[in-house]
């Protein structure tokens, strides 16, 4: 964790930048028992990211805040993708284990969405 002062100069931003980007919400460093911003290497990482979109791109605030919400999204829905497929391999792994049990000849029985 770092303190504003530090946080700043690893990312080679003024401090009332990083304030700037706490307001418009970019960013949420955590704070300290005494209120103290404490940036993490996420944040870090994330600041980079928005001077990149900035500076190097020349995306304004408001591009930059688009973006994000939209990456938030993006991941949220690439974790809700990731957890159907475990779930649907699971489902998979136990149909087939179930299926390999059956005696020579019996047929499966069927579930309640008419599989087997």
């Amino acid at each position: 964790m770092y303190v504003i002062s530090i946080a700043a100069e690893l990312v080679d931003m003024h401090p009332q930048t990083l304030r700037l980007y706490e307001r418009k919400q970019l960013i949420r460093p955590g704070r300290s028992s005494g209120k103290t911003r404490l940036y993490s290497e996420r944040d870090i990482e994330h600041l980079r990211e928005i001077r990149r979109l900035t500076q190097e791109l020349g995306v304004n605030l408001a591009g930059v805040e688009e973006i994000m919400r939209l990456r938030h999204q993006l991941d949220a829905a690439r974790s809700g993708l990731e957890t159907n497929v475990r779930r649907i391999q699971d489902d998979i792994s136990e149909r087939m284990t179930k299926w390999r049990t059956l005696p020579q000849g019996e047929a499966a029985p069927e579930d309640e969405d008419g599989g087997v």
